[in-house]
């Protein structure tokens, strides 16, 4: 019963995290709402790949996991961009804003009907968890990137998530490669958001790291166990 609830616990803290970057801009909070998606998409990789690994991957896992993604990469984005580049146009900007977990609502919709999904190598359309996190990487550097420029990254994004086009996967990337570009990549925040007084300098980035290496750390571990059993 624990080992089936491992994945599902990660998952569920995907969507914690969501909501507390929903809260996080109702309450103006930008930097943090950012980041809080980032944490979501970085435990949003280790849930598919945890149950995998532990051998109890499920239809109800399956389905927790859309869920809790169209609300850290959908709603949670949406609204983040709603408060940081269409709230002045009121109403239009909230309906524009709202398009965002639609169309990230018919891509999994999608991806969860596609039988074949696991054996292409590729997904169809850019998933949401990466459109989620560009619009949230894009608001913490807000300060270099024009409103025009995200405003129209946006919607290619809105398009990008329903269209035909052929993504590459991720899941036969050896996880150390992988994790080795995320840890990078919140490494880099971390000097970022403390040396440059453009953007306010957060703490959720130093436990976003922590949380990612200990789940490395339990990669090793499980890698090293396989490798002596035979």
């Amino acid at each position: 019963m624990l080992k089936r609830n491992i994945p599902n616990g990660i998952t569920m803290s995907n969507l914690i995290f969501g909501f507390l970057s929903i809260g996080s801009s109702f309450l103006g909070d930008y930097q943090n709402a950012a980041i809080f998606i980032l944490i979501g998409m970085m435990l949003d990789s280790m849930d598919g790949w945890m149950a995998r690994k532990l051998g109890v991957e499920s239809a109800f896992g399956k389905e927790l996991d859309s869920l809790a993604d169209i609300v850290t990469f959908g709603v949670a984005p949406a609204i983040l961009i709603f408060g940081t580049t269409f709230s002045n146009m009121g109403m239009i900007g909230l309906i524009i804003a709202g398009m965002f977990p639609v169309f990230g609502a018919i891509r999994l919709a999608r991806f969860n009907i596609d039988e074949e999904t696991s054996t292409k190598g590729y997904f169809t359309g850019v998933p949401i968890t990466a459109a989620g996190g560009v619009i949230a990487l894009l608001t913490i550097f807000n300060f270099i990137v024009p409103q025009a420029a995200l405003s129209a990254i946006y919607t290619l994004l809105c398009v990008l998530m329903v269209s035909k086009l052929k993504i590459p996967s991720l899941k036969e990337v050896p996880i150390p490669k992988y994790g080795t570009i995320i840890t990078a990549l919140l490494i880099s925040l971390l000097v970022v958001t403390r040396y440059n007084a453009s953007i306010e300098y957060s703490n959720w980035i130093i436990v976003a790291i922590l949380v990612y290496l200990a789940f490395m750390l339990i990669h090793f571990l499980l890698k090293k166990k396989r490798l002596s059993t035979k």
